[in-house]
């Protein structure tokens, strides 16, 4: 399998406007066929809603999940275009399981850019020691290795969905992406709170 480029990413992030996770996967796919990956990306809807993503989403619902016992709880906000899509039954599933796997999975932020820099960075340095013993040469690869599997864990839109039987692996953005293909809108996960006792 060969390894995807940075660039080759945003090469296909730019003809596309897909999400940056979906591009390297496509790409990933396709061992860096540009063409193959732009033909995966528009099969799986994720290139068209991507077209979506730049108009004002200002409808839309909150929604709680309280975790069985009332240890957990959990109120997120989803936006779409129109109250019309606000009240389909898919697009407020969509936000009840993404209140569901905000109490289990605990993600720290939505996106990567929403992680604390110090959190980050404190990854790195952890990444950096553990790759210490490593030969010189794949110790950057090993560091940027470790820290996306981080992120992995702790972004919300990079995470499998809790409930793997219902959603077959897929991450919250793959869902996310197919919700605004399926409803030719702009859905965006805008915020969210989750509280646990004791914490």
């Amino acid at each position: 399998m060969a390894d995807v480029t940075a660039a080759q990413v945003k090469a296909l992030r730019d003809r596309t406007g897909a999400p940056l996770m979906a591009c390297k996967k496509a790409l990933t796919e396709t061992a860096g066929d540009l063409d193959q990956a732009v033909e995966i990306l528009r099969v799986s809807g994720e290139a068209q809603a991507a077209k979506s993503a730049g108009r004002d989403a200002r409808e839309g619902v909150v929604d709680s999940y309280i975790h069985h016992g009332g240890q957990i709880g959990v109120l997120v906000e989803v936006n779409c275009e129109t109250d019309f899509v606000a009240r389909n039954d898919d697009f407020t599933s969509f936000v009840h399981d993404l209140a569901l796997h905000i109490a289990a999975a605990a993600p720290i932020g939505i996106s990567d850019d929403d992680i604390p820099a110090e959190d980050r960075e404190r990854e790195e340095r952890i990444a950096v020691e553990q790759a210490a013993d490593r030969p010189e040469n794949v110790r950057e690869r090993i560091v940027s290795g470790k820290v996306d599997k981080w992120l992995a864990e702790v972004v919300l839109l990079r995470q499998k969905h809790v409930n793997e039987e219902k959603h077959g692996g897929k991450t919250i953005e793959e869902l996310r992406a197919k919700l605004a293909s399926e409803t030719k809108e702009n859905i965006v996960i805008r915020r969210f709170a989750r509280f646990a006792i004791g914490s």
